[in-house]
């Protein structure tokens, strides 16, 4: 079944972000971000290799719909 989660992450330091956070990163299948560089930063730091999408208030309109029919599809996200 396809879950959504939202993951807040640390601004500043890297290390003050909980282990269960890092271990969903880790285990899905598209990270949306408002931020792309600093949310790669994060990503690489913790060796995550997740899809990462840019996700924000200026293209939300378009990705929104997509990523809810994704989700509802039950189907794993295609990288």
């Amino acid at each position: 079944m396809s879950k959504l989660f939202l993951i807040p992450t640390p601004i500043g330091n890297l290390k003050d972000i909980t282990y269960r956070a890092v271990e969903i990163l880790s285990n899905v299948d598209l990270i949306l971000a408002e931020d792309t560089r600093h949310t790669g930063t994060l990503l690489k730091h913790y060796n995550i290799r997740s899809h990462l999408q840019s996700h924000h208030m200026f293209n939300e309109h378009k990705a929104v719909e997509s990523v809810c029919t994704k989700i509802r599809s039950e189907r794993p996200l295609p990288l």
